[in-house]
């Protein structure tokens, strides 16, 4: 909306691009039958494709975004699913056929996600787990806006103290969005953000 010409016709385009995203749809498809899933807290997007597969088994962390409140939601969708406490992340993901990480925003060489995340992915990268990075329409970022979005995290004290996780995209098999599970460097072809130069810029005000 603040790069295009009409921002009116760029807010609808941009409304009709996030409710029609595919990437649930692409992640229930691509999961293999009765794969053992580790997710931590309740990512959305996650979440919405495991509520359509009754034939895995979700391993849902406890941390402060909520995994104990996913697990209760898919079982009431007949998932078969098992609240994990925090203490056992790194067992829960290293025991996974696959981990799940949702990206609320994502970069040419990292992403920014739930607490806990970058711990699961870490244990599964070590343990040669497949980790999934998620991330829908909207949330890959060209490098200026990534690298902003990076100070600004610093900028807002210690990342232990933090409610998120800024992870190294090195410890990701697989993107998925709009297109399914597909390898790093060809996920990050698919650019749905442009940059945009006055988000850059602090307001005085």
């Amino acid at each position: 909306m603040v790069t295009a010409a009409d921002p009116l016709a760029a807010a609808w385009h941009c409304v009709e691009g996030v409710e029609e995203d595919r990437t649930p749809d692409e992640l229930a498809e691509a999961l293999s039958q009765d794969a053992t899933v580790c997710v931590v807290g309740w990512p959305s997007q996650i979440a919405e494709a495991l509520a359509r597969r009754g034939d895995v088994t979700v391993l849902a962390v406890d941390t402060e975004a909520g995994g104990h409140g996913l697990a209760r939601r898919l079982r009431r969708m007949d998932v078969e699913a098992e609240e994990i406490p925090p203490g056992g992340l790194g067992a829960a993901a290293a025991g996974a056929d696959v981990v799940l990480v949702e990206a609320d925003a994502l970069g040419p060489d990292g992403f920014v996600a739930a607490p806990g995340s970058h711990a699961a992915a870490a244990v599964a990268y070590c343990a040669e787990v497949p980790v999934w990075l998620v991330a829908g329409v909207g949330r890959l970022l060209p490098e200026p806006l990534w690298r902003s979005v990076l100070s600004r995290l610093d900028a807002m004290g210690d990342p232990w103290q933090l409610d998120h996780d800024v992870a190294p995209l090195s410890l990701v098999t697989h993107l998925c969005g709009v297109a399914g599970p597909e390898a790093v460097v060809e996920g990050l072809r698919r650019l749905d953000c442009p940059p945009a130069p006055e988000l850059l810029r602090s307001s005085p005000f």
